[in-house]
């Protein structure tokens, strides 16, 4: 009888650990044209794929009541879904949407250069962006990983948090929710501080690490329309 030989499986070991703080995300977007800063937005609040965001539609976001909404068929697992948006974003669209609307009446992409959809999301424009920032080598996928980090960090159950993100999947999904040092170094607080009687003797972790306070940019509607004011 022929056997078929032991054909050992090399261990993977390709997951990317990148991901933005909220400094970052602020500095990049301080400096992105802005037909590349919609996609940024969206994609840090929502975790969206690249892919997603520049086939989106006008009539697939609701403004006023803050969703994005994807029909069947046009994911990766080609499951629709239905994406909340925060302040921020909404804003941002609200006036993206008027410029456009006065520029480009007949164009029904979101995501656009010149009433054109986005094929994807300008590999120059974000790479020459990062470069000024400071953040060379960063991917635009990143801000996929940061969102679904991010919202497992505030308290959103994980999965409400794979249903807004698209991951169809655990095991993808625990890839994305990176913890760093500072993550296991919390933990370790938390630990010491279930232990300590005096509440007094209680540090936070915000203390120990000397945070700095983050500060969330929200779009200035008093200044325009115009896309500058994004």
């Amino acid at each position: 009888m022929i056997s078929t030989p032991h054909i050992p499986h090399l261990q993977e070991n390709n997951v990317r650990q990148g991901f933005f703080t909220d400094e970052e995300y602020q500095l990049l977007r301080a400096v992105l044209p802005d037909h590349v800063k919609i996609p940024l937005i969206i994609a840090y609040w929502t975790g969206m794929r690249a892919g997603e965001i520049v086939m989106l539609r006008w009539e697939q976001v609701d403004l006023e009541r803050g969703l994005i909404r994807l029909e069947p068929g046009t994911t990766k697992n080609n499951q629709g879904r239905l994406i909340p948006l925060v302040k921020e974003v909404t804003e941002a669209l609200w006036q993206w949407k008027q410029w456009t609307l006065n520029r480009y009446p007949s164009c029904s992409w979101v995501c656009h250069f010149r009433g054109e959809r986005l094929q994807r999301v300008p590999e120059s424009a974000w790479q020459k962006a990062c470069e000024r920032v400071g953040l060379k080598g960063k991917l635009f996928h990143d801000l996929r990983r940061t969102a679904v980090r991010n919202m497992v960090r505030v308290g959103i159950s994980e999965r409400v948090a794979m249903t807004i993100s698209g991951h169809k999947t655990r095991s993808v999904f625990d890839r994305y929710d990176i913890v760093n040092e500072k993550d296991l170094l919390e933990a370790a607080i938390c630990l010491q501080q279930h232990y300590i009687s005096d509440p007094e003797e209680r540090i936070s972790s915000e203390e120990l690490f000397e945070l700095p306070e983050q500060h969330h940019y929200s779009p200035d509607l008093s200044q325009g329309h115009g896309p500058k004011s994004l």
